[in-house]
């Protein structure tokens, strides 16, 4: 991998501190009050995966990337399809939640595994990311394997997915912004 990896990778840093932060924002909100409306559950999981899917689909343009472009247009497609389903339709998606939110999960971790692979020389701890990534994927499983989970497990599990998910995040910007420092 050349220089521009590295110095793409490592001046992102903010970008996992951004998702890390709402992911245990998100997770706090969901432990606290658990029954609140799952329209609101819908909705927020509609607005994080349309923006993470607009911002993935931006980079399947550009002309270096860290991940397969064919993983990450997959990846952000799916994105993007639940998000406009969720925001447009969270009634009716909040039946369909766990089937959609399950395949989300198991992409989103197939392609985080797969990045932290791509930048296994340029970052020590990877591993964070792997281990996010496969969080996402055993949450996805777990979902498919019990469609008759209720709406509240749902939110409390959704809820310690995310605090993990955030925490590791916050990790791994440190990490990277370590990186960049030591770059410049």
């Amino acid at each position: 991998m050349g220089n521009w990896l590295a110095d793409g990778v490592s001046r992102a840093w903010w970008v996992f501190l951004l998702y890390g932060l709402i992911g245990v924002a998100f997770g706090v909100t969901l432990l606290v009050w658990p029954d609140s409306s799952v329209l609101a559950l819908v909705w927020a999981f509609g607005i994080l995966s349309l923006a993470d899917g607009l911002v993935s689909l931006l980079s399947v343009f550009q002309r270096d990337l860290a991940l397969p472009r064919w993983l990450l247009l997959l990846y952000a497609l799916v994105s993007i399809a639940f998000g406009v389903l969720a925001i447009l339709q969270p009634a009716e998606m909040a039946a369909a939640l766990l089937w959609v939110l399950a395949l989300w999960l198991i992409i989103a971790g197939i392609a985080r595994i797969v990045f932290a692979i791509q930048v296994r020389k340029l970052v020590q701890g990877e591993w964070l990311l792997v281990l996010s990534g496969i969080l996402a994927i055993l949450l996805g499983v777990l979902f498919f394997a019990n469609p008759d989970i209720s709406l509240r497990v749902i939110a409390i599990w959704i809820g310690i997915g995310a605090l993990l998910y955030g925490a590791l995040q916050i990790a791994v910007a440190l990490r990277l912004r370590g990186h960049a420092r030591a770059l410049s």
